[in-house]
Parts: structure tokens; sequence; C-alpha cells
């Protein structure tokens, strides 16, 4: 088995009536219409963000505070240490569809000059590396139903391969009518049917090393990564890699890792709705908040869709010294 070398040092959430990553794993729907968590973030330079960038930043923040890693008054380790990976297939669709309609009826004359910059794909990633002047490698994932997921592995690599030590990963998706109006296809009907996620889930992924430097301790470890064409296949291959026993599954289909019999089983989608790039991010934070607790164990973690051509799974394990 391969050595342990990425770590998750702190987690963050941003979701209506969710107060923090341990709810996240109960089984009852949440009720629509509680507290906005996007109304946590006040300060200047906030009127031209979008709900998906601020919801980020909400959950960007309490990730980054969580692994101790923001102090008074900003970041307590260089700036170009630390890399942004975002997962979100919605992302900023608002403004885009916003610009598109003000451009129609008053041409590009109607735009503000705020407004063109934040039709960039990669907005969310960006002003999270602005807001907490995090200098490091920034992608933005937007790859389906395993862009979650995709994304963790991402800010893996970017720690392994010695870019970055510690990576803030994010998935958000924000629900809006131009969100539910993509997702049905312009069917009314079809949107009301489907319930959207709407908010953030963050990760700092972090060396080993690092951690132990810094003197704190780890929540959870990364183990193997495995993308493939559906979610047995994926699976799989990641218990061909390490098949210690699994404790947890976090899934997006029906039953769990071939050969268990004894599991406890989550299906974040059927608490918190459609979350397509958050899934996988939140999957882990959830992953996470239950390793937390434990001294040892395993959660496997995977993401597809319906008629999707590609599935993810991922597993975690209790980190040493877990909070």
């Amino acid at each position: 088995m391969a050595p342990v070398d990425v770590v998750v040092s702190g987690v963050g959430l941003a979701v209506s009536g969710i107060a923090g990553p341990d709810d996240l794993l109960r089984r009852t729907p949440v009720v629509e219409g509680g507290d906005d968590p996007a109304r946590r973030l006040t300060g200047k330079g906030l009127r031209y963000k979008d709900r998906a960038t601020r919801l980020a930043l909400c959950a960007g923040r309490d990730a980054l505070a969580d692994a101790g890693l923001l102090g008074d008054p900003g970041l307590t380790v260089p700036g170009e240490t630390v890399g942004v990976v975002v997962s979100s297939n919605y992302g900023n669709v608002d403004t885009v569809c916003d610009t598109v309609s003000t451009i129609a009826a008053e041409t590009y004359a109607g735009l503000s000059p705020m407004t063109l910059p934040a039709t960039a794909s990669n907005v969310t990633a960006s002003w999270l590396a602005i807001w907490f002047r995090l200098r490091g490698a920034n992608l933005t994932m937007c790859s389906g139903a395993t862009s979650g997921l995709d994304a963790v592995n991402w800010g893996r690599l970017l720690v392994l391969a010695g870019r970055v030590d510690r990576v803030l990963v994010v998935g958000v998706e924000p629900a809006n009518a131009p969100v539910r109006h993509l997702v049905s296809g312009g069917r009314s009907n079809s949107a009301a049917d489907l319930r959207l996620f709407d908010g953030a889930a963050a990760l700092v992924l972090e060396s080993a090393a690092s951690v132990r430097d810094r003197g704190v301790e780890a929540l959870a470890a990364l183990g193997p990564y495995a993308r493939k064409a559906d979610q047995p296949a994926a699976v799989a291959a990641v218990r061909r890699t390490d098949p210690r026993p699994v404790d947890m599954w976090f899934g997006g289909g029906p039953g769990g890792p071939a050969g268990t019999t004894e599991l406890t089983s989550h299906d974040l989608t059927s608490y918190h709705g459609h979350c397509s790039g958050a899934l996988g991010v939140l999957q882990c934070v959830a992953g996470t908040a239950w390793l937390s607790g434990h001294d040892r164990g395993a959660v496997l973690a995977s993401s597809d869709g319906d008629g999707a051509d590609a599935a993810a799974a991922l597993l975690l394990t209790a980190g040493a010294g877990a909070r």
C-alpha cells in the first residue's frame, strides 16, 4: 500500500439550515428558506459577486480557519504556498445570462465595466485567491457529475507535485432561476420536480509534512482515487489499490462496494438535492466529519449521474491524531 502523503487539515460549509459538517449526515431533508449562509459574508467588494462566489468565500474562509491558516489580520502562511481548486458546473451562469440579456436589450453600452470580468468561468476560484491572498496554482473544474472528486484529486496532485504545500478545494453550486432553467432544459414543470443543492463545501488539503511542521492535526487522509466509465469500475479500481474494510459509503446510486455486507451508507443527494459539481467535495467533508470522531476507519465516496459516461471514487481514512 502506498504511503499517504496528503491529508485534510480543515473543512468548511455554507449550506442553509446546516450548522456544520456533522449535520450533513442527518437523514431528513433540510427545510428550504432557512438562514442564508451568504449573509455571513460582510465587507466591501461584494456588490458584483455572484451567489456561487459568495457561498464559496464563506465555506473557504471556514475551512482555512479550521486548518489554522487564517489569523489576524489574514493568512498565517506565505500566500504562494496555498493553491485553489474549485468545482462548479453551474457557477456564475446567472451572471452570464444577465449579461446576455442586457446586451440583447441595450447592446454592450448597457453593461457595467464591472460585469464582463465576472462572466469568466473561473471567477469563483479567482476571487477565492484574491480575497484570501492565495497565490499558488489556481484551477477550476467543471467536468460534470465527477467534478467534485476530480477537484479533490487535482488538489492532491498539486501538493504531491510540489507546486504548493496546501490547497483550498471548494465545491459550490447555486440554486437560482438560470440554473433551474438550464437543468430543466427550459421545461418549467421538470424544474419544479428537481430539488437543487444551494451551497458550498470546502476542504484544505495539505502535505503530511506541512501539517507536522505546523503542529496541527490531520482530520483525515486521502487514499486512492479512480475515474472510470461507470461507478462499479471506479469503486473496484479503488478497492484493488486499498482493500481495507470500508466503514462508510457515500454513493450516488444503490448499493455499496462489492463484497461488503455490514456498511453504513449515505446518499447526500437524497437529503440535500441535486449537488452536481459540489457533490464530491460535500461527500469528502461529510466523510471527514465522520472520521474525526473515530481513531480508525475508511470512507469510500463515489460520484456519478444518470446517463453519465464517467464515475469517480475516492477513499478517505482517519488521519493520525484526528481531532
